[in-house]
């Protein structure tokens, strides 16, 4: 996992990206939400959300 971070920064910082950043923060966020939230009680009002 360490690998793939230093990767994924060597190419962001390499090519100028640094506007990717905070769309992989919110899709990481999101992915997070769906997957914590899939079988707890609060699963319904996370589905209404999208």
């Amino acid at each position: 996992m360490r690998e793939f971070l230093q990767d994924m920064w060597g190419f962001l910082s390499e090519r100028k990206k640094f506007w990717l950043v905070p769309i992989i923060i919110v899709l990481l966020l999101v992915g997070a939400l769906l997957v914590l939230g899939g079988g707890s009680a609060i699963s319904p009002f996370i589905y209404t959300l999208f």
